[in-house]
Order: structure tokens, then C-alpha cells, then sequence
């Protein structure tokens, strides 16, 4: 159940969006492991104009930058997968944009599962009340 707000310095297109939200929803279901049906992602367009980095707006120096933080629980991505994630979407913008600007930030948000939800449920009350795993059930019969 991932939520992911990218900033983009290009002029809106929707062909640009799809292609984003391609990349994006690919990269989060297969290294990240999240379920692509739970996963929202909203794009901002900033005109390059307004885009400064070390004082100078990306429409001086010619060159595209994106920024994108993803909100994912706590615990549930290891180390290597977050540090692949990151690689491979920059490696994935850097297709879409010849001239991006190394400048290009990712920020992976863990959030704890009792701070985080969607639907009025946090995800900590979502794996409490989720169905038990059959041998758990099994054991707990079996003890009774």
C-alpha cells in the first residue's frame, strides 16, 4: 500500500505521466514486492524555471531533475532491496530524461505499522486481524 509523490521538472504530458507511473508501479511491485492494486502515485509537474540547484534554475544549465519519496511500512523491505529500488529507478529515469541532473533525489519513507494506514486501518491493525496461517490454526486446535 504504497504512496508515492514525484516532482518532476517538465511540462505536463500524459504520455510522460504514463510512462512514469509504468516505471514506478513495475519498479515497486517487483524489487519492493507491493501489491501494484494498493499502490497510489501522484505526480507534480515544476517548470524547470523553478527548479534551482546551486543557485541556478535547470532551464539555465539544460537539464531535467525529478524528486519521488515512497511511503512503505516499516520492516517489510530489507536494506538491499530499498538500496536496488533506488538504483533502478534512477538508472529508469535517467531513460526517460538523456539530460537528468545527477541532483535527482529518492527518499524511501519507512513508517511504522501502527502510524500508517489506508481505508480508516492501520497496517499494524490490518496484520492482527488478518486470517492466521493454517499451521497456526492447526496448532492452536491442537492445544485445545
Amino acid at each position: 500500500m504504497p504512496i508515492l509523490n514525484v516532482k518532476v521538472s517538465a511540462p505536463r504530458s500524459e504520455e510522460l505521466t504514463r510512462k512514469i507511473v509504468t516505471l514506478l508501479l513495475s519498479l515497486t511491485s517487483k524489487i519492493l514486492k507491493k501489491d501494484p492494486s494498493l499502490t497510489s502515485i501522484a505526480i507534480d509537474y515544476v517548470h524547470p524555471q523553478d527548479w534551482y540547484i546551486a543557485g541556478m534554475s535547470l532551464h539555465e544549465i539544460n537539464k531535467t531533475s525529478i524528486y519521488f519519496d515512497i511511503r512503505i511500512t516499516d520492516e517489510t523491505n530489507t536494506k538491499d532491496e530499498k538500496a536496488l529500488y533506488i538504483h533502478k529507478a534512477f538508472e529508469g529515469f535517467s531513460k526517460l530524461f538523456s539530460n537528468l541532473h545527477e541532483e535527482s533525489y529518492i527518499h524511501i519513507f519507512d513508517v511504522r505499522a501502527d502510524a500508517y494506514g489506508y481505508g480508516g486501518f492501520t497496517q499494524e491493525w490490518r496484520y492482527h486481524h488478518s486470517q492466521q496461517p493454517k499451521e497456526k490454526h492447526q496448532e492452536r486446535l491442537t492445544f485445545t
